[in-house]
This record gives C-alpha cells, structure tokens and sequence, in this order.
C-alpha cells in the first residue's frame, strides 16, 4: 500500500482507491475515496500535514502516502466542495458516497441529515424522530461525532435544543461548526429563546 491506492474487498470485488488534499475558504481539506465513492472528507486540521495523514488513513493508505491526483469524478465533487464553502450553495447529494462498514443507525442518521438544505437547520431531537428514534438525540449526536463525510453530509445543520449550536467534532469546534453555518446563512442559531 506504499502507493497511496486502496485495494480491498467490497461486496465480492476489488475496489482501488485514494486520497488527495485541496484548499477551500476554510483551509486545505482532504478527500479519500475508492471505485464505489468517496470514502471520508477531511475538514482542515491543526496543519495541513495532520489532515494528509487523516486523509490517508481515511483512504486505507500509510500516512506517509503522497496524495494523488483525483479521478475526474471525484474533482468533479471537489470542485462543488470549494465552492460551496465560497458560498454558492450545492446540496452536495450527487456525490457518491461508500458507506461498507457504517452502521446501519448512523446510515438511517446519515441520510435523514443529507436531506436538510443549505441554509436549513434541524435539532438532534428532530433528526432522532425522523429516523424512528424519538428521543435518541444524543446517539444521533454520537452518530454525527463518527460522520467520515462533513459537508456532504451536513451534520454542521444540527443543532442543540432552543437552536443553540451544540458540539461539533471537527478542528475548531463549534467555532468551525459556526463559520460552516454562516456561509451557508443559516437563520437564527444561537438565536436567545423567550424560554
């Protein structure tokens, strides 16, 4: 695996795969991706070397693997990437994604927070009731903590009780999780409440 591509076994056939780094108006962001479809998006680290090696191992590759050139379909998403943090809004749900190996909880989570448009906003407890777990909002929020793919599955649009901005796990914290709302001009969070 000293190349930086990916071969492994995925329902019975070989899927080969890799990663590549690309700057965004947050920071430099890393994809990792295989034949069936992007395998995890890296939002920027402490340093660009910290979100190679993430990526790297997202991919399946050493972390001392040199990123490498993108196919065409994953440039194709890139390219919506950065300019969707540029702030021209793209519901990002064309990407492929390879979700082998995610359980099914964080899939039904997964898919119910793809759904939520830009500049839209749901709290855990809604997203838990959309996916038949009324009252599970915090293994909705375990289930985003463990997302391989922010922004294109927006788990930056949940939000605590009362619209407050809750946790984010990603560099930064809640301060990325609120520079990501304000490019997509979500209304209202961290909004005060009358109760």
């Amino acid at each position: 695996m000293g190349t930086g591509i990916l071969e492994h076994m995925t329902d019975g056939r070989v899927a080969s795969g890799g990663y590549t780094l690309f700057d965004t108006a947050i920071g430099t962001c890393g994809i990792a991706w295989n034949d069936l479809g992007v395998v995890g998006l890296q939002l920027p680290e402490r340093d660009v070397e910290d979100t190679a090696m993430r990526s790297a191992l997202a991919s399946g590759s050493s972390d001392h693997t040199p990123p490498q050139a993108p196919p065409s379909r994953i440039a194709t998403a890139i390219e919506a990437i950065i300019a969707h943090l540029d702030g021209s809004p793209d519901n990002l749900r064309w990407i492929e994604l390879d979700t082998t190996g995610v359980p099914e909880f964080n899939r039904r989570v997964y898919e119910a927070i793809r759904a939520i448009d830009s500049g839209s906003t749901l709290t855990y407890g809604e997203v838990a009731a959309l996916v038949g777990a009324p009252g599970a909002a915090q293994a909705v929020g375990q289930a985003l903590g463990r997302n391989p793919f922010p922004i294109i599955i927006p788990c930056h649009r949940v939000l605590a009780a009362g619209n407050k901005v809750g946790g984010f796990t990603a560099f930064g914290s809640t301060q990325t999780k609120r520079q990501l709302l304000a490019i997509e001009q979500a209304p209202g969070f961290d909004a005060p409440t009358l109760f």
